[in-house]
């Protein structure tokens, strides 16, 4: 019996992100904790510095990842995204090194979920509400929605709500705690 295009690439990234600290998010982790969403990628963020992003890559290379850029060098150093797509699948994979702070905080908050035959530590609902709130994107915001609909009993929204506070004063912004009352 063959796999899903998804499937076969999501196993590729468990396989390939073995002993690394990494997290699901983005639509499939729309997916997980809210309600499905079409999407034809993968996005995980993972700990790895950028100056060991060359022998990073070669390890994904060994797992059947391709760099979907010539020359990736100076586009990982500044953006951190390490495009990639799974050449058994052709699924696009976008790989983000984490950096310091707010990724390493949710980074210590993912949860290993099953999905399919696989474990895989997925962003926790409340910092996926956060990150897509951040984002405010009209389709992030619609994902917030379907989060806050599926699981608006279990959220932690008191976290929630202090993380987007220390945001809005970091970034000199007044928007995201308001974002969040509105869609609840």
């Amino acid at each position: 019996m063959s796999s899903s295009p998804f499937a076969e690439a999501l196993s590729a990234v468990v396989a390939a992100l073995a002993g690394y600290r990494w997290y699901l998010f983005g639509a499939q982790a729309v997916m997980v904790w809210g309600r499905p969403r079409l999407t034809a990628d993968l996005d995980v963020t993972v700990a790895v510095d950028p100056a060991d992003a060359g022998s990073f890559i070669t390890r994904l290379q060994a797992f059947g990842f391709s760099v979907r850029l010539e020359d990736p060098a100076d586009f990982i150093l500044r953006t951190r995204v390490i495009p990639l797509v799974h050449s058994g699948s052709g699924l696009p994979v976008d790989v983000i090194l984490a950096g310091p702070g707010l990724e390493e905080q949710f980074l210590e908050r993912a949860i290993l979920v099953s999905i399919g035959e696989v474990d895989v530590p997925v962003i926790s609902p409340e910092d996926l509400i956060i990150a897509k709130i951040l984002a405010g994107r009209p389709k992030d915001i619609e994902d917030v929605r379907g989060v806050i609909a599926e699981r608006a009993s279990e959220l932690d929204f008191e976290r929630i709500l202090l993380l987007l506070g220390m945001l809005e004063d970091a970034l000199s912004r007044n928007d995201l705690v308001s974002e969040l009352q509105r869609l609840r």
